[in-house]
């Protein structure tokens, strides 16, 4: 039984800041008060500071002058009204207040909260820090007077618990503006910011915290009806569990054909890992095109492959390599793959063809370098670009990439008819036909930031092509089960961590059982 889109749809929705402002919008139009919505804000944080942190005092709340800060003065005064110690630093007038935040500041001075404008002191080691300086209507770098206190809080080590979003961070994009704080808790409130989920959000968010508020479920329907490009976190747990088992009278015949085609001269690992995973990952057949020299420790290392080992001289005298191609039902090109003649002549062969791609590594830097190649290929494609080439297909930097993660993956996604892989802390999907919402994959860790990582993708991505998953459905299985068998390596440690310890637990994640040691 193969996956179908709507089993994608399992995971959260994301939002963007414009979403949850319109949330908020309806909510208040469906006749809950701006003023109710900021006062469920602050018991949702109170209460989980009151969880987290029951012993720790005093609590400093950093308060600006819109309605995050507003959110932070019901903090502020639901802890004075349970008689703990606390302190409002304000970075903006409250007397300058307006609406919503005014009302609530008013409110921390009738609980007794002493309010004082912040002049550059450092928070207590011994107490607690409550963020509600910026929140998500930040567009610009955050202003100097901000930034010094942001660094002050950093600096103090203590335990910081940001409301909605750390302040300095883009909630759309993850995206440092400058300064950011380093949460040790978010608390996100109607809406899960997606910038929380990827690049930098990961590391300033810290614990992520949620809750909707009250918000009826006919606001978010409403919404839904009429915002397209949403953004939904993958669930590896729940896609698998919907897979469903295999067919007692299955055969090798029944799970596909994978070809891998690289490992030029000194790149020969690259292409041996792609090909394990593919096997690793449920393929029923799977094939290697490498150079002829490479064949007997391809064979020696993993018996299970069928290796061909083609000279540049066969490739293009004696057709062999479409002979091979020909066989099998998803080819992987680009690990270990080299962009010299060797390469460039196999990747031709592959793109004359209809059958489906995974183009990683080399063969996406000769794409980048002659997009037209591809206007022979007929069938699907899957690219796989780390931020760096993702920069070469797009011809800019790769802080352009970063700066906006969600629209570079879109743009990729258009400029090449391509269903895009974007890798990277927070990796992003985006289907070919443009139907279906950007996909991210939250899962993963450092210690996958080492060679080889997305040589091993890549043949997972192919195995689930080659098991009858569409190509996006097959390629967010794949980043969500990658990821997963990641954190089980990492289990023994982060540091050290080989591409080869992820195959190794590749089997476990998809049958649902835990590795073995």
């Amino acid at each position: 039984m193969s996956l179908r889109r709507e089993d994608l749809e399992l995971g959260l929705v994301l939002y963007t800041a414009a979403q949850v402002r319109e949330l908020d919008r309806l909510a208040i139009a469906g006749g809950i008060a701006g003023f109710e919505l900021m006062r469920r804000a602050g018991q949702a944080a109170f209460a989980s500071l009151q969880q987290r942190w029951p012993d720790r005092s005093p609590i400093k709340v950093f308060c600006g002058g819109g309605n995050n800060g507003g959110d932070g003065y019901i903090v502020a005064a639901l802890a004075a009204e349970a008689s703990l110690p606390v302190k409002v630093w304000a970075l903006a007038d409250p007397t300058s207040l307006s609406g919503d935040a005014a009302l609530a500041m008013e409110w921390a001075v009738e609980a007794g909260v002493a309010i004082q404008q912040w002049r550059g002191e450092a928070p207590n080691k011994a107490g607690l820090v409550v963020d509600a300086l910026l929140g998500t209507g930040l567009k610009g770098s955050v202003r100097e007077k901000y930034a010094q206190a942001i660094s002050a809080i950093n600096a103090s080590g203590v335990p910081v618990l940001a409301l909605d979003v750390p302040s300095g961070l883009c909630s759309d994009s993850g995206r440092k503006l400058g300064a950011a704080i380093k949460a040790s808790a978010t608390i996100s409130f109607i809406g899960r910011k997606r910038g929380l989920y990827t690049l930098e959000g990961i590391d300033c968010a810290g614990e992520k915290l949620f809750d909707d508020l009250a918000v009826p479920r006919e606001v978010y329907r409403q919404l839904d009806a009429n915002v397209f490009d949403k953004t939904r976190q993958l669930d590896c747990a729940a896609m698998l569990a919907r897979w469903g088992v295999r067919p007692r009278n299955a055969h090798k015949g029944s799970f596909g054909h994978v070809l891998v085609i690289g490992g030029d001269v000194g790149m020969a690992g690259a292409c041996l890992l792609a090909a394990t995973a593919a096997a690793r990952s449920g393929a029923g057949l799977v094939s290697c095109i490498t150079r002829p020299e490479h064949s007997s420790m391809f064979v020696a290392a993993r018996p299970e492959l069928m290796v061909h080992g083609l000279s540049e001289e066969h490739i293009a005298i004696d057709g062999a390599a479409m002979g091979l191609i020909s066989k099998a039902s998803v080819v992987v090109i680009g690990p270990g793959l080299g962009q010299g003649g060797w390469g460039r002549a196999l990747l031709s062969a592959v793109l004359s063809t209809d059958l489906p791609l995974i183009i990683d590594a080399d063969a996406l830097n000769m794409v980048a370098l002659a997009p037209e190649i591809l206007n022979s290929h007929r069938g699907p494609r899957i690219l796989t670009p780390h931020p760096g080439e993702a920069a070469r297909l797009l011809h800019c930097s790769t802080a352009d990439i970063q700066a906006d993660r969600f629209s570079s993956v879109i743009m990729l996604r258009d400029k090449y008819h391509a269903t895009v892989l974007l890798k990277g802390a927070g990796t992003l999907i985006a289907s070919a036909d443009g139907a279906s919402p950007i996909y991210l994959n939250s899962g993963g860790n450092p210690g996958m930031a080492t060679g080889g990582m997305g040589d091993v993708l890549a043949g997972i991505t192919a195995a689930f092509v080659a098991q009858g998953h569409e190509p996006t459905v097959a390629t967010c299985l794949a980043a969500a089960v990658h990821s997963a068998a990641a954190d089980r390596a990492a289990q023994h440690g982060e540091r050290g961590m080989l591409a080869s310890d992820v195959i190794d637990n590749l089997r476990g994640v998809i049958n649902g059982y835990a590795a073995v040691s």
